[in-house]
């Protein structure tokens, strides 16, 4: 079980969070793609049992801000690097820049 720890004017509040089977799937693809690696939202979606919910991996990924989930290499099918809840898509590039992944004209090369 998850935790979300705040504090509060009263002192801590534990909220429990509740991710669907679906969701911890993704999260867990995404930990697995290494530095200087890209895969497309619809790869993650397939690797986690559900071909059609590219979508969903998208807004998964948009209310990520686990560190240990490397968001920032989940790109769009046609390569175009899409956004970034950290800082925006230039912020994005620059990472997939920093760990060798080729980006012309905001899109991955392969």
């Amino acid at each position: 079980m998850e935790y979300n720890i705040r504090l509060t004017s009263q002192g801590l509040a534990r909220q429990e969070i509740n991710k669907s089977n679906f969701c911890l799937k993704v999260l867990d693809i995404v930990r697995s793609i290494k530095k200087g690696k890209t895969m497309t939202y619809k790869e993650v979606a397939i690797l986690a049992g559900s071909p059609n919910a590219s979508r969903a991996v998208g807004t998964i990924m948009k209310s990520n801000y686990d560190k240990s989930v490397p968001c920032h290499r989940v790109v769009r099918s046609d390569g175009v690097i899409g956004n970034y809840n950290r800082g925006g898509s230039q912020a994005k590039i620059k990472l997939l820049i920093e760990e060798g992944v080729n980006v012309i004209n905001g899109r991955v090369v392969i």
